[in-house]
C-alpha cells in the first residue's frame, strides 16, 4: 500500500478540479436493496438522504468528460435513472456473483474479458439461496463483513483500467494542495445539481 500516492481530502472538493475521468464508488450502505430491512430507520434519521445526495453529487460533474459511477442494485435506479450496464465478477474471470450497476457518461460499456462459471450458491432450508462468498461473510465482524462485501473484484477493476483508457492518453495531471474549504453554503453540491440543502451532514 502506498497512501502517499493518493490525494487524502474531501472527495467532493477533489472532484471540483479538472479531471479527464472520474470513476466513483460512493458508499452503498444506505442505498443497496440488500439493506432494505433498515431503510425505514435510515429514512427517519437522514442517513439515506445523505447517501442519495452523495451519490448524486457525482452525476453533476459537467466539467469532467468521462464519468462512471458504481453501485450495487439499489434505490438509485429509481431515484436517479436506470444504469447503463449491469455486470458480474464472473464476466471478468472471478467466479463469484455480485450484481454491479454502472452509470456511464462519455464511456463505453465494459466488454466481458473472461466469462467463467460462478461458484455454487448456498441453499437454505427455506429454499432461498445466496452467493456462497456473500453468505460466509456473516461469520465476520460487522466492520470486516462490510469491507469484504464492498470490494471491487480484480477482474472488473482491470477491465476498467484497460478498456476505458485503451484509446485515450490524458495530459499529465497537475496536482495541487487540496484542503477542505470553509463551509460556504453556495459551494455545497446538491443531489439534483440545483439545490444546496441536500448534503448538510457531509459538510459539518
Amino acid at each position: 500500500m502506498h497512501p502517499e500516492w493518493h490525494i487524502q481530502a474531501d472527495a467532493l472538493e477533489v472532484v471540483k478540479m479538472d479531471w479527464d475521468m472520474v470513476i466513483a464508488f460512493p458508499p452503498c450502505t444506505h442505498l443497496a436493496v440488500s439493506g432494505a430491512a433498515w431503510f425505514e430507520r435510515k429514512r427517519r434519521n437522514g442517513q439515506q438522504d445523505m447517501g442519495i445526495g452523495f451519490f448524486k453529487a457525482f452525476t453533476c460533474l459537467d466539467h469532467v468528460p468521462r464519468v462512471a459511477i458504481e453501485n450495487p442494485v439499489g434505490i438509485m435506479s429509481r431515484l436517479y435513472r436506470k444504469p447503463d450496464q449491469i455486470i458480474q465478477p464472473w464476466m471478468f474471470g472471478d467466479p463469484y456473483e455480485k450484481k454491479t450497476c454502472l452509470w456511464l457518461k462519455g464511456l463505453p460499456p465494459l466488454q466481458p474479458t473472461n466469462v467463467v462459471e460462478p461458484e455454487p450458491r448456498m441453499v437454505y432450508a427455506s429454499g432461498n439461496t445466496m452467493p456462497t462468498w456473500y453468505a460466509e461473510a456473516w461469520s465476520l465482524s460487522p466492520h470486516d463483513r462490510a469491507k469484504l462485501r464492498s470490494k471491487t473484484f480484480h477482474g472488473i477493476a482491470k477491465a476498467m483500467a484497460t478498456q476505458w483508457v485503451k484509446d485515450y492518453e490524458p495530459e499529465q495531471a497537475q496536482f495541487e494542495d487540496v484542503g477542505v474549504r470553509d463551509d460556504d453554503e453556495n459551494d455545497r453540491p446538491s443531489n439534483d445539481c440545483g439545490r444546496s440543502d441536500a448534503l448538510p451532514l457531509l459538510w459539518e
